[in-house]
């Protein structure tokens, strides 16, 4: 019942934007996705069961975004630098309205959710390294799936991935105060070119 198991991540999803995880109940669940109790339970076995898939697809499209925001810049005739800045704006802006992100991110996901294995940060960050440098390779083949362009440079996109996402998770982790500091996307942006430059 794929359409079912759909519809009940969806309405997991609508819930735990709005409440915590804790408060979060099976019935009101399955009443938004207009199917049974019983046809949860069929599907996830548990609230856990729920509760973790409902992660895994959250952060499965976290980090396809984060990969295709880099593969697109890259398709753009960006540098590492700036593709990697596309990822880290990705993240910060994902993290920032995405309460599940966000709480993987920094490792406080247990007052969201129930915290799957994968979802520690550290696995989160390699997860996230692998998809990001992946995409990079790929967008950078001529033909797509052909030879690496020869002004791919592997070690300037790890060092542009790392700078990247350090800036991105340090806005996660402590977001800033204070006027005109709703939108930091753009100084990530600038702050992630001005470190490359001065490591050059």
């Amino acid at each position: 019942m794929p359409a079912a198991r759909e519809t009940l991540l969806d309405a997991a999803h609508v819930a735990v934007r709005s409440r915590p995880w804790s408060v979060v109940r099976m019935v009101d669940v399955a009443a938004a996705a207009g199917v049974s109790r019983q046809t949860l339970y069929n599907e996830f076995g548990s609230k856990e069961g729920l509760g973790a898939a409902l992660v895994e697809r959250v952060l499965e499209d976290f980090l396809d975004g984060a990969a295709r925001a880099a593969a697109e810049a890259c398709r753009s005739g960006h540098a590492p630098a700036g593709c990697c800045a596309a990822a880290a704006r990705w993240v910060l802006r994902t993290a920032r309205t995405e309460p599940i992100v966000g709480a993987a991110l920094t490792g406080c996901l247990e007052t969201r959710m129930p915290l799957p294995t994968r979802t520690a940060p550290g696995k989160l960050a390699a997860a996230l390294h692998g998809r990001v440098v992946s995409g990079l390779e790929e967008a950078r083949r001529v033909p797509v799936g052909g030879p690496l362009r020869e002004d791919f440079d592997r070690g300037e996109v790890e060092r542009a991935y790392e700078v990247g996402l350090r800036v991105a998770l340090s806005y996660v982790v402590a977001p800033l105060q204070g006027p005109g500091d709703e939108e930091p996307c753009g100084r990530v942006d600038e702050v992630v070119r001005a470190l490359l430059a001065h490591q050059a």
